[in-house]
Order: C-alpha cells, then sequence, then structure tokens
C-alpha cells in the first residue's frame, strides 16, 4: 500500500469519526448538559432552578423559565409587545438578518429577545422584563427596545414596579443604528419611570455587557446581580490591552462588581423572590408614608421631608 492510498484510508476514518459526532441540534434536543462535574441531566438542574449543584454556577436560561422560577408556574401572564419592522437596513452578510431572525424564534419560541410579564410578589402587583441570551446573544434591536418601553409604560399606567433582568452582548449590528438609538430611548423611558417615583430594580444575570450596560440597566434604584454573572462594558482583553496591566481573575465578575459600588448585592437565584419582595415592601411602603406625609404638611416642608425619606 502506498502513501496516496494510506492518506486516502486515513481521511476517510476521520469522516467516520466526525460523522459519529453530536450535531449541534442533537446536544440541544439531549436530556443532558455539562457543568464542572462532566455530564448533568437537564432534568436534575432545573429541579435546583438551573443552579449546579456542585459549583453553584447560574446556567443561563430562557425568559419564560426565569419567569417560572421568579413567580412560580402559571402564576403569570406574558404580555404582548410591539414588533417594528423587520430588517430595516436590508442586512445580508453570510447569510440574511432575516434568516437569523426566523432562526432565532424557531430555537425561542419568542417573537423577540425581551419578553415582558406581570404578576405578584408578596401580593404586590409587578411588571417583570428579562432577555434570553438565546435570541441572538441577547442583544438589543428595535423590536427589543419597544418591549422594554412598553414594559415601562405599563409599569406607569397601572402603578406597579419595574423589575428587569438584563442580560446579552449590547447593541444588534444587524440594525445598526436603529439599535443604537435604543440606548437613548430606553434610558428616556426609564426615566419616566423615575418621575413617576415607581420603584425599578435590576438583576444583572450572566452576561450583561455593551450598550446593555450603559444604557437602561445601569439605571437601577437597586442593582442586584447573581452570583458569577460577567458585567462589563468592553470586553477584558480589549482593557487589559489598554491599561497594560494584569487584571485580576474576578475582573467584571458579579462580586467584583459588587466590591467596587455598581452592585449593591449579590443573590442566590433561589432567594431572589423573596429578597425583591422584601426590597419593594420597604420601597413602597417608605413611598407611601412620604405622600401620607407631604399631605399633611405645608409646602415649605415638603421639599425637606423628601430629600429625607430619598
Amino acid at each position: 500500500m502506498n502513501w496516496i492510498t494510506k492518506a486516502i484510508n486515513f481521511g476517510q476514518k476521520i469522516k467516520k469519526v466526525l460523522k459519529k459526532r453530536p450535531s449541534k441540534k442533537d446536544i440541544e434536543n439531549s436530556d443532558w448538559t455539562s457543568c464542572c462535574k462532566g455530564p448533568i441531566l437537564k432534568k436534575d438542574l432545573e429541579e435546583n432552578l438551573w443552579v449546579c449543584n456542585s459549583c453553584g454556577k447560574h446556567h443561563r436560561i430562557s425568559c419564560k423559565q426565569r419567569f417560572d422560577v421568579f413567580f412560580g408556574k402559571n402564576n403569570y401572564e406574558i404580555l404582548e409587545t410591539p414588533i417594528p419592522s423587520e430588517d430595516p437596513l436590508k442586512w445580508v452578510d453570510t447569510k440574511s438578518y432575516k434568516e437569523r431572525l426566523k432562526a432565532a424564534r424557531l430555537k425561542t419560541k419568542q417573537d423577540c429577545a425581551v419578553m415582558i410579564a406581570k404578576g405578584k410578589i408578596n401580593n404586590i402587583d409587578v411588571t417583570v422584563g428579562a432577555i434570553n441570551f438565546e435570541y441572538i446573544g441577547g442583544s438589543v434591536g428595535a423590536a427589543e427596545g419597544e418591549a422594554i418601553i412598553y414594559g415601562v409604560q405599563h409599569a406607569i399606567e397601572n402603578n406597579t414596579p419595574y423589575i428587569f433582568f438584563p442580560c446579552g452582548g449590547g447593541q444588534r449590528m444587524f440594525e445598526s443604528p436603529i439599535a443604537l438609538a435604543n440606548m437613548t430611548r430606553t434610558t428616556l423611558a426609564i426615566n419616566e419611570l423615575k418621575k413617576n417615583k415607581l420603584p425599578y430594580i435590576v438583576c444583572f444575570t450572566d452576561p450583561t455587557a455593551g450598550g446593555i450596560t450603559a444604557s437602561f440597566a445601569m439605571l437601577g434604584d437597586i442593582h442586584l446581580a447573581e452570583p458569577g454573572c460577567l458585567i462589563a462594558f468592553a470586553g477584558k482583553r480589549v482593557i487589559q490591552a489598554t491599561v497594560k496591566e494584569e487584571l485580576s481573575p474576578d475582573f467584571q465578575t458579579a462580586e467584583f462588581v459588587e466590591k467596587h459600588g455598581f452592585v449593591d448585592l449579590v443573590v442566590n437565584r433561589k432567594e431572589l423572590k423573596n429578597q425583591i419582595g422584601t426590597l419593594l415592601s420597604i420601597l413602597l411602603k417608605k413611598n407611601s408614608d412620604v405622600n401620607s406625609e407631604i399631605k399633611n404638611e405645608t409646602p415649605e416642608n415638603i421639599a425637606s421631608i423628601t430629600k429625607a425619606a430619598s
């Protein structure tokens, strides 16, 4: 057997091995996933709210899974949000943006990356938003911006606190300036929420970066975060190359960001519901106390009362 025949046979063997490897679709449809100690049943992970029992890693979850954890299954209502015109720039690279949207919707069963729901926490009506990282990396385009703003409008109209679980890499490049404009639009919307004196609580999830961090995600009255999640604007390697210094291993983790004052508290997923419920009870009682005091005070004293309570 000459070297050419050997090479052909070797190539055929490699092809056979590659064919036996599971495809990405097979992995997604499998009953198993992986974590610190190797394979783990998705069912077991789900029973623990998608948190690894061994290492405590908080795995990424979809919007509906997030609402199930936060409210309890069937204890909330998903709100229908506006969907603006698709593919305004007729974007095409290796494939068209329309094809990417179609694939994302098929994969996640969502119309856009953001979902808004309403329900009760500690018998308090709340409006809650979440982003699904599986939908084009959780990036924000026109539809996502409209959904976030719709959530703000719903909170104002119904006089409810607004709670948001952000994640994603930032603004969607396939919509370019249209996506970037939603940094300003969502910021203005949150400002309207604050003018109406409604609590806005943000809980960072993995990963939250780019234009999401630089707009609505960093405007909360209170910032919580799930353990170990990435919170950043630019990537670690970009920053390290800029400052020419070695950064700490925990740089841009929730714990690092908390230590430097951008996050108020790192909270385990199991405790989020109770923690946020307690915070809302305190915040809403405080607002109620301030309002009742203001009714019984002269105009000259109103400013001092409001300042003392803030």
